[in-house]
């Protein structure tokens, strides 16, 4: 079955920067959309990003600015580049592959369909 390994995952102080990796056979850049989701504990899950199949890329208002999504097409690779870190990033990660239909409205429930997240989180 089509697996994602998402890594990049840690601890740091605000103001830091990390960068997340999304790898594996389900990801498929020029058919599918992809979405980073993140899912702070005790709350629901936050769309985080999606990137279109043509490359264009949305970015909830609460990371513009501060984030930003490549790919890696040879390494079938997505990462998630995260500046300027604030304590309200502080959650777990994942990247979803998904359609147009839902790669936004993706069940908080399912995040982990592909595979296990990655945790960060950030000290003031």
């Amino acid at each position: 079955e089509a697996r994602l390994v998402v890594s990049g995952g840690g601890s740091g102080e605000a103001g830091q920067a990390r960068r997340l990796s999304c790898a594996g056979s389900a990801l498929n850049f020029d058919t599918y959309y992809q979405g980073w989701y993140r899912q702070a504990q005790g709350k629901e899950c936050e769309l985080v990003s999606t990137r279109r199949s043509d490359g264009v890329i949305w970015y909830a208002q609460s990371v513009k600015g501060r984030f930003a999504v490549s790919t890696n097409d040879a390494k079938n690779t997505i990462y998630l580049q995260m500046n300027n870190l604030k304590p309200e990033d502080a959650a777990v990660y994942y990247c979803v592959p998904a359609d147009l239909g839902t790669v936004a409205s993706w069940p908080c429930s399912r995040l982990n369909t592909w595979g296990q997240g990655t945790v960060v989180t950030v000290s003031a």
